[in-house]
C-alpha cells in the first residue's frame, strides 16, 4: 500500500489526474506514509523559547527578567504561540505554460502549492495563497480553519498562466498586505528582472519573513537537450527563432549556468532559502524541504 502512495509523488503519476484537489491529496498522502515520525506537535501551554522582539508585538509579553539581564527585549514563547504563517506566491506568469513533460511550471507549481496547504493545515498553521504575473492576480487571505482548503484549492483551479511578471511589485504587494511574521514560499521559474527580484526579497527580509524560494523549472530549460533544426517560440513576448539547438548549446548552457550561479549566490547573501527544482522531482523532496525548514524554525 505504501509503494503505491509513493507512485503519486512521480509526475508522471500526478499528470494522470486531472483535478488539482485529487492530485494533492495523492500526493500528500504518499508523502505522509513514507514519514518514519510524525512532525507534527499537539498544542499545549508549555514554555519552549524565547524570540526577539519586533514592533508589533504583543508589549505585555516581553520576558522582563530576561531584559533585565540583557538589556534586550525578548517575548515568551509558549507551544501553542510557535504556529506560523505561511503565504504561498504562485506564478502564474506565460513562461509557466512551458513543459516537455507531463507536468507544465504552472501544473508542478499548482500542484506543490496545493499538497503545502494541506500540509500546513494539518498542522495547525496558517496559509494564504497569491498567484500572480504582472500584479497579484487572485488572493486567498491567509487563515488556518480547515474548511479553507476549499478556497485555496478553488482559487488555484481557476487560474492559467498568462501574462508577463512585474516581480517587485508583486513582492512589494505582499509585503504590504503581511501584518505578521510568515514564512514566504515563492515558487516560480525566475524569468523575472534579478534586480527587482531581489530587492522585493529583501523587503521581505526587512519587515522580518522568512523566505524560501522553489525554483521550479522543466528539464528541457536545464538541460537543452533538443536535435534537429527547431522554431523556438518564446513566451511573453520575447519572439521566435528558428536554429539547430545544437550550435546554440554550449552558448546557452554557459548562460543558464550563470544565471543559476547568480540566482543562487545572491539568495544565501540575502538568507534566503533557495532549491531549484525540475518538473520531472518527486514532490516528496520539495514537501520535505518546506518541512524541515517549518520543524526548525519551531526548535
Amino acid at each position: 500500500m505504501t509503494h503505491d502512495l509513493e507512485r503519486f509523488l512521480q509526475p508522471d503519476e500526478i499528470a494522470k489526474i486531472s483535478r488539482l484537489e485529487l492530485r494533492a491529496r495523492k500526493v500528500v498522502e504518499g508523502f505522509v506514509s513514507g514519514l518514519h515520525r510524525s512532525p507534527y506537535f499537539g498544542q499545549s501551554i508549555e514554555f519552549v523559547q524565547h524570540r526577539e522582539y519586533v514592533p508589533g508585538d504583543d508589549a505585555r509579553r516581553i520576558d522582563w527578567k530576561v531584559w533585565s539581564r540583557t538589556d534586550r527585549y525578548y517575548l515568551k514563547l509558549f507551544e501553542e504561540d510557535t504556529n506560523v504563517r505561511v503565504v504561498l506566491l504562485v506564478d502564474g506568469s506565460e513562461s509557466m505554460q512551458f513543459g516537455s513533460g507531463p507536468l507544465t511550471k504552472f501544473d508542478y507549481a499548482q500542484t506543490v502549492a496545493a499538497a503545502l496547504a494541506m500540509l500546513i493545515l494539518k498542522q495547525n498553521d496558517s496559509v494564504g495563497v497569491g498567484l500572480f504575473d504582472t500584479k497579484m492576480r487572485s488572493i486567498i487571505p491567509s487563515s488556518s480553519r480547515h474548511n479553507h482548503l476549499n478556497s485555496i484549492l478553488q482559487g488555484l483551479s481557476a487560474e492559467t498562466a498568462t501574462g508577463q511578471t512585474d516581480i517587485i511589485s508583486v513582492l512589494r504587494s505582499a509585503a504590504e498586505v503581511m501584518s505578521h511574521r510568515s514564512i514566504v514560499i515563492l515558487i516560480s521559474d525566475l524569468f523575472c528582472d534579478r534586480e527587482q527580484l531581489f530587492r522585493g526579497l529583501q523587503l521581505l527580509k526587512q519587515r522580518k519573513h522568512e523566505v524560501l524560494i522553489v525554483h521550479t523549472m522543466d528539464d528541457q530549460e536545464l538541460d537543452f537537450d533538443y536535435s534537429g533544426t527547431l522554431r523556438f517560440e518564446g513566451l511573453e513576448d520575447s519572439g521566435k527563432l528558428t536554429c539547430d539547438p545544437a550550435a546554440l548549446r554550449t552558448g546557452y548552457k554557459n548562460a543558464l549556468d550563470s544565471f543559476l550561479e547568480t540566482i543562487r549566490r545572491r539568495c544565501a547573501g540575502s538568507l534566503v532559502d533557495y532549491r531549484l527544482t525540475r518538473t520531472s522531482e518527486n514532490l516528496d523532496a520539495v514537501l520535505s524541504h518546506l518541512l524541515n525548514f517549518r520543524i526548525g524554525m519551531r526548535k
